[in-house]
Order: C-alpha cells, then sequence, then structure tokens
C-alpha cells in the first residue's frame, strides 16, 4: 500500500483514536497514582581486596595477583559476600529480626485480589519462601562503571524498615564470611596443634610450626578487622520522600507510548483492509437534490 493511503486512512479513523487514546491515558494514570509508594534505602560498598591492608592481603602476601585490580568482577571473599546477601540465610534473619513478615501480611491484605483470595481461600499468611523473594525482587546489587564500588538499594514502604533492613543485611553478609574464615583457620590450628603433640621429628616439626603461626595470624587478624570482604563507603541512607515508583518518568512514558500504540493499531487495520477500503473512505459522498415542493394540481 503506498504511503500516502497509509496516512489518509489512518487520519481517516482520528473520531476512534482520539477516544481511544484518551482512555487509555486515564486508565494508565490511574494506574500508576494508585501504585503503592517505597522508600529506596542504598549504600556504597567496595570489596576490601582492593586495599593493601584487606584481611586478604594480611592473611597472605599474594593474594592480590598482578592485574587482578582491572577485573571488575566480584571474586574472593566479595563474591562470597554477594552471594550471602540473598541467601535462605538472610531471609531467615528478616525473619527473626525485623517486622517483614507482619509488613509483607499487611501488602496482602491491602491488595486489589485480597478478596478474590479470600473467596476462593487461596489467602495464607506468608513465610520464608514469600520472605527470598521480596529478597529478590527489592533488593539491587549495582556496580559503579567508573570506579570499584557498589551500590546496595532496598525498597521498602517505610523508610526507618528499609534503613534497618539493608544495615542489617550488609552486617549478615560480613559475618557470615568472618565465620567461615575464622571457623576455617580454627579447625587447622586444631589439627596442627593435635599433629605437634604427636610428631618427634624435628625435621617435621618445623614447617608444622611454620603453618601453624600462619593461621595464627589469620585468625588474629579476623579477630581484630570489621571488614573482611566489604568495605562500608556511604550509608546506608534514604530520601525523605518515597522514591518508587517513580511517577513522572511513568507519566512521561505513557504519555509517549499510548499515542504511538494507538498510530500501530490503527496503521494496521488499515494494511488489513487494503487500500479499496481508503478509497471507498475517502471518496466523497453524492449530494441529495432538494427535492421540489409539488405544486396544485389543477
Amino acid at each position: 500500500m503506498p504511503l500516502h493511503l497509509l496516512l489518509r486512512g489512518v487520519l481517516g479513523l482520528w473520531r476512534w483514536l482520539l477516544p481511544a487514546a484518551l482512555l487509555l491515558l486515564g486508565l494508565g494514570a490511574a494506574l500508576i497514582l494508585s501504585m503503592p509508594r517505597a522508600y529506596l534505602a542504598e549504600m556504597v560498598i567496595a570489596p576490601s581486596e582492593t586495599s593493601g591492608v584487606a584481611v586478604s592481603s594480611l592473611i597472605s602476601a599474594n593474594a592480590l595477583a598482578p592485574g587482578s585490580l582491572l577485573d571488575t568482577r566480584p571474586g574472593g571473599n566479595f563474591a562470597v559476600y554477594l552471594s550471602a546477601l540473598r541467601s535462605p540465610e538472610a531471609a531467615a534473619m528478616l525473619m527473626r529480626e525485623t517486622t517483614l513478615l507482619a509488613d509483607l501480611a499487611g501488602q496482602k491484605d491491602e491488595g486489589m485480589l485480597a478478596a478474590l483470595k479470600q473467596a476462593l481461600d487461596l489467602d495464607r499468611p506468608p513465610d520464608e519462601d514469600d520472605v527470598g523473594r521480596w529478597l529478590d525482587r527489592n533488593l539491587a546489587v549495582t556496580q559503579s562503571l567508573a570506579s570499584v564500588t557498589w551500590t546496595l538499594q532496598l525498597a521498602h514502604p517505610r523508610r526507618e524498615a528499609a534503613l534497618d533492613a539493608l544495615a542489617r543485611l550488609h552486617g549478615f553478609a560480613e559475618s557470615r564470611v568472618r565465620q567461615d574464615l575464622l571457623s576455617m583457620a580454627e579447625r587447622r590450628i586444631a589439627a596442627l596443634e593435635a599433629r605437634l603433640g604427636q610428631e618427634r621429628d624435628i625435621y617435621l616439626r618445623t614447617p608444622l610450626f611454620e603453618l601453624l603461626a600462619q593461621h595464627q595470624r589469620v585468625a588474629l587478624v579476623l579477630r581484630a578487622d570489621q571488614a573482611v570482604a566489604a568495605r562500608l563507603v556511604s550509608g546506608p541512607g534514604a530520601g525523605l520522600r518515597p522514591a518508587l515508583p517513580n511517577r513522572p518518568l511513568l507519566l512521561a512514558m505513557l504519555l509517549f507510548t499510548v499515542p504511538m500504540t494507538c498510530l500501530f493499531l490503527a496503521a494496521c487495520l488499515v494494511l488489513l483492509r487494503g487500500p479499496g477500503w481508503v478509497a471507498a473512505r475517502s471518496a466523497p459522498r453524492p449530494a441529495i437534490a432538494p427535492s421540489s415542493p409539488v405544486g396544485n394540481v389543477r
């Protein structure tokens, strides 16, 4: 179909396009304005391996290989830290130490489908699986493109709860890495001390003592340092007003997408009907001559 016929057919549907666009704009704006708002708490962290006095550097002299700082992928203790943020143990910690279960139950009761779920007997109290899914949806971990820092963001309907949950997640992941390393070092120290108590060969006792001293240094550093996997650069902090969803951006996108969608659907309709339909709609209608009054017949 030629372009001028396509445009003529689309313009000929303006009586239907305008009400449809206004209706979609109204429904979309009502949906955006009715969405629940949430506060966004965030903190900036950096891997401890980037510091020369980090735990990894003090534990092993070759912890930082040449050129490893240019690799932007998470590795070492920091990779374990990031994995622990969304682990089932982190969800269980939030269940125990925060009011997240009560908040999730309140959101379910206030939802649009709450009445339908109660009528169908599908309503159930939230459990650990719900907390884990909530954590996957609302926790964002973003790496900075300009530096080695990472940004942790957590959305929650209440500002204080968002700050508290984010701080607890950071503390949990950090303590998880420290406990794993410390327990491994303590087990090795106990095994080396038991072996030294039985070994009588002087040539074997000397390397065992060196290995024991190395693991004792590891345990000492882990007990003394607070930042094992991630150093806190900034935060946690949150805005005084809800940040999610971004209503101005969503409304601007709605104003752009709805007219484009209506024009696209109108163009599809014109293409399906064909040039004959466009020509028939564009053809001028024949004028009807006014009927002359019938004179009196004499």
